[in-house]
C-alpha cells in the first residue's frame, strides 16, 4: 500500500500546484518579508552595510555585487535568485510565489514588476481562495526598461533589451530587442 504524502501549502506553492495563500506558514513568511522590505526602504542609502544585511536576511545567499534602490517590495524573498552584478532602480515589485531567477549583469529600470502569482479565471474557482504560480526566468546581460511588467511563466533569454512600458506575456528569445503591449521582438540585438 502506497502511503499518501501530504504537502504543505508552501511546498504546493513552490511546486506550482494550487495552494491556499491564507495558510499560517505563508502568512508568517509574507509578514517577515514585508517587515524586512519596510526596514530596508526606511534606511537612508548611506547605511550601506545595514541595507546589505537586510537584503541577505530577505533574499538569502548572494555572492556578488547587487544594488536595489528603495522602494523595493516582494512577497517572500526566498524565491528570488540573483546573479552577479544586479541592479534594480526604484519601486520594484517581485511577487515571488514561484521562483524568480535573474542571471548575471541584469539591469532593471524604475517601476518594474515581476508577477508569478496566478488566480483562476473562473469566478467560482477564484472565490475558493486558491491560487498558483509559475516561475519567471531572466537570462544574463538583460536590460529591462522602466515600467515593465513581466508575467507568470515567462522566460527572457540572454542579451535582451526590453523596452520601457512593455508587458511581457510570453517568452522572449536571446539576442533581441523587444517592446510593446504585448511585448514582441522588434529586431536582433
Amino acid at each position: 500500500m502506497v502511503k499518501k504524502i501530504y504537502k504543505t501549502e508552501k511546498e504546493k506553492m513552490i511546486s506550482g500546484e494550487n495552494y491556499f495563500p491564507g495558510d499560517k506558514e505563508l502568512i508568517s513568511d509574507r509578514k517577515r518579508a514585508k517587515d524586512l522590505c519596510f526596514q530596508y526602504n526606511s534606511l537612508p542609502n548611506s547605511e550601506k552595510q545595514k541595507r546589505k544585511d537586510i537584503l541577505k536576511r530577505l533574499l538569502g545567499k548572494y555572492e556578488h555585487i547587487i544594488s536595489i534602490e528603495s522602494n523595493f517590495f516582494c512577497d517572500y524573498g526566498y524565491n528570488i535568485s540573483i546573479g552577479k552584478y544586479f541592479y534594480v532602480n526604484h519601486n520594484c515589485v517581485i511577487l515571488d510565489c514561484a521562483k524568480v531567477t535573474f542571471g548575471d549583469r541584469v539591469l532593471i529600470g524604475p517601476n518594474c514588476g515581476f508577477y508569478t502569482a496566478l488566480h483562476p479565471i473562473d469566478a467560482k474557482e477564484r472565490a475558493k481562495g486558491l491560487e498558483n504560480a509559475k516561475p519567471i526566468t531572466i537570462g544574463n546581460d538583460v536590460w529591462i526598461g522602466g515600467n515593465v511588467a513581466v508575467l507568470a511563466g515567462v522566460t527572457i533569454g540572454d542579451n535582451v533589451v526590453i523596452g520601457a512600458g512593455s508587458v511581457v506575456t510570453k517568452d522572449i528569445p536571446s539576442n533581441v530587442v523587444a517592446f510593446g503591449n504585448p511585448c514582441k521582438v522588434v529586431r536582433e540585438a
